[in-house]
């Protein structure tokens, strides 16, 4: 069974909808953790429209599990990711104008400054992960540029309208999966994932670690995030 991270990013979302200090994340946190969680995820963007410098401050403080730092490859956030130590570092693509990251990183394009940060992070010792779309290509740039992990982006199987959609994203994301274990990457997934479409990602004995943040927020707010979280832990299972 994959290991469950839950990004908590969309409970700083409704605090900074209202500028107020609640809900916090940090206490999202220990009810994740406190649910059977096996990580706590967030995302400290540029903008910093929903997770704060002082959030991840306290994350890394209280978590017990393990911390995975979402972030772009800037002189800025590797700072922070030096400063702050999370266990492992998810270097994303983000722009401004993006209502959620839209797509993996373009590993090929921006190597040389990818495999710096890595470096960098890597003697900081922090393990980094590299967020790409499930392409051999990325995959073997990826292992080039020092990598330890990759997450493989399921935006494309989630969003799927057919189920022969459906079937040929997956085999894109088995095709990955394939190319990261000959390269000896370890391999998470994640992006989109909620309680209908995740049963066939956690089937793949060979991912690791399931990164789902969105789905169980939002369900959080109908049933609890405590019994949010252990439903999708029994889904995984």
């Amino acid at each position: 069974m994959p290991r469950l991270g839950v990004n908590i990013d969309h409970v700083a979302t409704v605090r900074e909808a209202r500028g107020v200090m609640y809900p916090d994340p940090v206490t999202a946190a220990a009810i994740v953790e406190w649910a059977g969680a096996d990580g706590i995820v967030c995302h400290l963007r540029e903008d910093r429209r929903h997770i704060q410098d002082r959030d991840l401050r306290l994350l890394r403080e209280i978590i017990q599990t393990r911390l995975n730092l979402e972030m772009a490859a800037t002189e800025e956030m590797v700072r922070i990711a030096l400063a702050t130590k999370p266990d492992i570092v998810t270097l994303v693509p983000e722009r401004r104008e993006e209502l959620t990251t839209e797509g993996g990183l373009d590993v090929i394009k921006f190597f040389k400054s990818l495999k710096k940060v890595t470096e960098r992070l890597q003697k900081g010792g922090i393990s980094v992960s590299l967020f790409i779309d499930p392409k051999k290509d990325q995959i073997k740039a990826s292992e080039e540029v020092g990598a330890n992990a990759i997450e493989i982006h399921t935006g494309h199987y989630c969003d799927a309208k057919t189920l022969a959609g459906e079937d040929e994203e997956l085999k894109k994301i088995l095709d990955a999966v394939g190319e990261a274990l000959h390269r000896n990457l370890k391999i998470a997934a994640g992006h989109g994932l909620n309680y209908v479409n995740v049963r066939r990602i956690a089937e793949i004995k060979e991912v690791e670690e399931l990164n789902i943040g969105h789905s169980i927020i939002a369900r959080a707010v109908l049933v609890g995030l405590d019994k949010a979280v252990r439903e999708m832990i029994t889904l995984i299972k």
